[in-house]
């Protein structure tokens, strides 16, 4: 047993040897050295069971031990207020230092956690969520560097903000990285929707199972019950203490206080009444113990429990309309009786106040026994006192959703300027709580629109179709014109987009497009329209789309964002259709100012979005202008990365930073940046075409070097099979999954697969070798079973690489045709692809042709120039064959 401490709070520490071992063994592995992996233990236990005195006990060990703490606590009434635990952790120690040393110690993180943390002012766009948590992971990183060995303590993680949580599971995966042992606590109660992922995903990152608190056994009560009131205290009286608690450390520990205070004596003859007084330590009996201390002093209490947090004489005593001296006096009532007690500065969670509750359950049970509408009417209060102290909408905000729905348009206002504090700090979702609270008002109809309209901007990210319901209904209604209702159809035709309902995207935009007359307006409409069509992927395509496109991009200069736009996608278009390189090139630099995006079209510009970039970007990746594509993918990560967005647009940044290395022959870059994506896309969800695009390409790249079992376990890990998405991607991926099927010994399978690639083409009109590359692998599969068919579709390639025109194009397209010959002809096709290919920037593919024609040549030169090209591209693959080659066929040397 523990040894006895004979102190209220240590009544929590009784039986706690195991719990105390481990953390011990915790501390003992992180203060051992500097490079140390960091720990996670969790301990669950219903309310009562002393976690919170278990973490006061690691607080006192780790901090004997020479170790930096911070702790902080989730509340039950606080779940709603954004980043509001994981600033109680870490706000003090960036608060105490000088702004400029916090922002040396955050680095390029400052400006993007540092709004979150409430050490900086937020920037005047939407954060990214996901970056905003990467940027909070990175600051403790960096922290704990200076502050090691760093203990970090999180009490009632089960009441933790949404935001809090999203930051401790993403951190709780990578503490690897990191030194700093972090102790969580929780009830096992179930916590509802994204909460209880993270809290699952923290459960299964920690270093073994969560502990389970267990209650304390009848001797431990009675060990208990005699350091509280004496050794005389007998058997029987003891054994009803454990009875009427259950063995609950907490209300054992209230309990014997009101034995003490009531003078009861510790014998068998008085035990009966110690169920009475057990009923007076909590849950009614509280409440009726605090209307004893009266009138006031219970005004002072709900007050405080309103409040939850920043709970301070002065600003209770405004809330609860009491006079300085005399909420001072209640506050030491309420402190004696045990319901209140002083901040522990040490502890950070005092926040600006003075005062917290002894004990959640206390704080939860003053909170509930308010009266209801005298409970909406004091969060009225408390909203006005907050925005009068100067905190802000947002943290109004909390007090401002629990008034009752009035008709009241300030309040309508208040609520739109705390979403729009909730997203500049990268909280969409408390930003949704605020404007689905603003509608229930409701506004006034000539603002009701707007509200739906930044609704829609707060669930973008996170929930496509709710979106698409609020921007339908605003949109229905009058109020949204010019510009703004030109940007609410984009919206709504990007979330129908990200909802997989491309189809009707493409309606929409048409629709309203019909409606505008000629001007900016309709021409941007039109090129979304064009955009949305050109990236989808149906089983077939207008056939005078692309005429269509084609006019409308010839009267255009490039004069606005929205004939740029036009040229782009008909430059796009051109591409995948195979028309000639210099014309898709053509439209493209047209779209350019000096060689440069014009402004209102950077990556992270929102009025056009990165589709479009990326078609252009992807149009000199694929027209063999790798310096201007691989200038465009680097751009975009650099944005994404300086702004702070780690979600989606950062895994397709990488992805196609990844695609300009596998063009240009630099397979291990490709093959880091690919599995750089995936991983950011694991985190955005599967199944969206992002998620496509970083797997195909990890698949490309990967049979490129020669991995094939890697390739094939990549792809039946995430799920590279069909159905396939609705979106385009790059390379095609049916032609890619067809390549793997034959690589791993499914020839039939592979045949079949690219057979579908070609009828889809056929259908799109997608006729460019380059980024449909079936035709070239199903002639060489087609090459013993159907010699004349192969014959037929070498020939095809290589009439659409030559209209393409591109080096590379040819060059594949004549390997192709080289290696369904023999003899010397086969020998002067494979010189020719190596003339072509040594013209283009694919290296690989140059490579490729190198040791084919070595071998078709017995050139002991071309073999060996290919195996250092091969082993430069890291193409292990290719090298190993080429050394075969050069290894057996000695008579070459």
């Amino acid at each position: 047993m523990t040894e006895v401490r004979p102190t209220a709070a240590s009544a929590s520490l009784w039986e706690r040897d195991e719990e105390v071992s481990a953390v011990t063994r915790a501390l003992d592995s992180l203060c051992a050295d500097r490079s140390s992996s960091g720990g996670l233990l969790v301990f669950r236990g219903e309310a009562g069971l002393g976690k919170t005195a278990l973490l006061a006990e690691i607080r006192r060990i780790a901090e004997a031990r020479g170790c930096t703490v911070w702790s902080a606590r989730g509340g039950e009434t606080l779940r709603s207020v954004p980043f509001n635990v994981v600033r109680q952790l870490l706000q003090p120690a960036l608060v105490s230092m000088l702004p400029e040393e916090a922002r040396e110690y955050l680095g390029d993180w400052y400006d993007i956690a540092g709004p979150a943390l409430g050490i900086a002012d937020p920037g005047d766009r939407q954060a990214d969520p996901q970056g905003v948590c990467d940027g909070l992971v990175a600051a403790v990183r960096r922290l704990s560097r200076r502050d090691w060995p760093l203990v970090l303590l999180i009490d009632d993680a089960h009441w933790a903000d949404q935001e809090t949580l999203h930051w401790l599971a993403a951190f709780a995966e990578r503490l690897d990285e990191t030194s700093v042992l972090v102790v969580v606590t929780r009830r096992p109660d179930e916590v509802p929707g994204a909460s209880a992922r993270h809290l699952d995903t923290v459960a299964a990152a920690a270093n073994g199972p969560a502990t389970t608190l267990n209650a304390l056994t009848p001797d431990a009560t009675a060990g208990l019950t005699r350091a509280a009131l004496g050794r005389h205290a007998d058997a029987a009286f003891c054994r009803e203490v454990w009875a009427v608690t259950a063995g609950n450390p907490y209300d054992t520990v209230e309990l014997l206080a009101k034995v003490r205070d009531s003078e009861l004596e510790p014998v068998e003859a008085r035990a009966g009444e110690l169920r009475e007084l057990n009923r007076s330590a909590r849950g009614g009996g509280l409440v009726a113990r605090l209307e004893e201390l009266g009138i006031d002093a219970t005004r002072f209490a709900w007050a405080a429990a309103i409040l939850g947090t920043g709970i301070s004489v002065d600003l209770v005593a405004k809330l609860a309309t009491l006079k300085p001296d005399a909420a001072r006096r209640c506050a030491e009532l309420l402190r004696t009786a045990r319901i209140l007690t002083a901040s522990d500065p040490a502890t950070g969670r005092g926040g600006d106040g003075d005062l917290e509750f002894v004990h959640p359950l206390i704080a939860t049970a003053v909170y509930d026994s308010i009266p209801d509408a005298l409970r909406t009417a004091m969060h009225g209060i408390a909203a006005r006192i907050v925005t009068d102290e100067g905190h802000g909408a947002a943290a109004a905000a909390r007090h401002l959703i629990e008034v009752h729905p009035d008709d009241d348009e300030e309040l309508v206002g208040q609520l739109r300027e705390a979403a729009r504090e909730h997203l500049a700090v990268g909280a969409p979702d408390a930003a949704r709580r605020c404007l689905e609270r603003a509608l229930k008002e409701p506004p006034r109809p000539e603002s009701h629109p707007h509200v739906l309209y930044e609704l829609a901007e707060a669930t973008f990210l996170t929930a496509p179709a709710r979106t698409i319901g609020h921007l339908r209904t605003a949109l229905g209604m009058p109020g949204l014109d010019g510009d703004q209702r030109v940007d609410a159809v984009f919206r709504l035709s990007q979330a129908l987009l990200h909802n997989d309902q491309l189809e009707e995207a493409v309606r929409t935009v048409e629709a309203e497009a019909a409606r505008l007359p000629a001007g900016p307006a309709r021409m941007r409409l039109q090129a979304v329209h064009f955009m949305w069509e050109g990236i989808h992927a149906g089983e077939a395509t207008s056939p005078d789309r692309s005429r269509r496109l084609a006019d409308l991009a010839s009267t255009c200069t490039g004069r606005d964002n929205s004939e740029r736009a036009l040229l782009i996608l008909r430059g796009f278009d051109a591409l995948m259709h195979g028309e000639n390189a210099e014309e898709v090139t053509e439209a493209c630099d047209r779209a350019l100012v000096n060689g440069r995006l014009a402004p209102g079209l950077g990556w992270t510009d929102t009025e056009w979005g990165i589709e479009l970039l990326l078609m252009l970007a992807n149009a000199y990746g694929f027209t063999d202008r790798l310096d201007r594509a691989e200038a465009l993918y680097n751009e975009a990560l650099r944005s994404y990365e300086t702004a702070g967005w780690s979600g989606g647009h950062l895994a397709l940044a990488h992805a196609y930073v990844g695609l300009g290395h596998r063009r240009r022959g630099r397979l291990k870059e490709a093959e880091a940046s690919l599995r750089e994506s995936l991983r950011l896309a694991e985190r955005v969800g599967r199944g969206l075409p992002l998620y496509w695009t970083a797997t195909c390409n990890l698949v490309d790249t990967l049979l490129a070097r020669g991995r094939v079992e890697e390739a094939w376990e990549v792809a039946e890990r995430h799920g590279f099979a069909p159905p396939y998405p609705s979106t385009i991607v790059l390379p095609d991926p049916r032609s890619v999954r067809g390549r793997l099927l034959i690589a791993v010994g499914r020839t039939k399978d592979g045949i079949n697969e690219l057979e579908a690639a070609e009828k889809a083409a056929a259908a799109r009109g997608h006729h460019n070798p380059v980024l449909v590359p079936w035709a070239a692998d199903l002639a060489r599969a087609l090459s013993t079973e159907d010699p004349a068919r192969a014959a037929r579709l070498a020939v095809d390639v290589r009439r659409r690489a030559e209209r393409f025109g591109t080096d590379t194009a040819i060059g594949e397209a004549l390997r192709c045709a080289a290696a369904l010959e023999t003899g010397q002809r086969a020998v002067r096709l494979a010189a020719q692809a190596v003339t072509y290919l040594e013209a283009s920037p694919c290296q690989y593919e140059h490579a490729a042709a190198r040791v084919e024609y070595g071998v078709a040549a017995r050139s002991v030169p071309d073999l060996e120039r290919g195996l250092d090209l091969a082993v430069s591209c890291g193409a292990d693959g290719l090298a190993a064959r080429a050394r075969a080659e050069l290894k057996t066929d000695v008579g070459l040397r």
